[in-house]
């Protein structure tokens, strides 16, 4: 079958919007990692790595942000772990907010088990968040930090 001689192809512009051109990043860059995972073949997993959205969940916590969660576990603590979401007053005329509920959906951490989300740096109230988070389970106390807002959870 013959293209006729005015039959071009016109790339398509990135969507306009922030949001739109985020999406489809994301989609191009899920595109990618595919395609090279077909050329290159499996990646070696650590038995530390769950299945579930590729998070890892570790044992314990050494990176270096792990004393800071340390700190804020204990700051939480005495406040009694609130489960409201909410800003808290904290230590240098600074906020701290604690985010309710982590409902575990991507079953990263153990199941049957409620947690409570809590920021680690405080802030000005009603600033903006950043990605570091405890995640406690109240009836065992067990705790998880997370630095890069539940991609990957260290046991404190």
């Amino acid at each position: 079958m013959a293209v006729p001689a005015t039959a071009h192809w016109t790339p398509r512009p990135l969507p306009a919007t922030p949001a739109r051109a985020r999406r489809f990043l994301t989609t191009f860059a899920t595109l990618a990692v595919l395609v090279a995972g077909l050329l290159v073949g499996p990646a070696v997993v650590a038995p530390t790595q769950t299945d579930s959205a590729s998070a890892a969940v570790y044992s314990s916590c050494t990176i270096a942000r792990c004393a800071d969660a340390r700190t804020a576990r204990s700051g939480w603590a005495s406040r009694g772990f609130p489960t409201a979401r909410n800003w808290y007053s904290w230590s240098g005329g600074l906020y701290n907010y604690a985010g309710g509920q982590h409902f575990n959906r991507e079953g990263q951490l153990p199941t049957n088990a409620t947690y409570y989300e809590y920021d680690v740096y405080p802030r000005n109230r009603g600033a903006a968040r950043d990605a570091y988070r405890i995640v406690v389970n109240k009836a065992t106390g067990a705790t998880w930090f997370t630095p890069n807002h539940y991609t990957d959870f260290y046991r404190l």
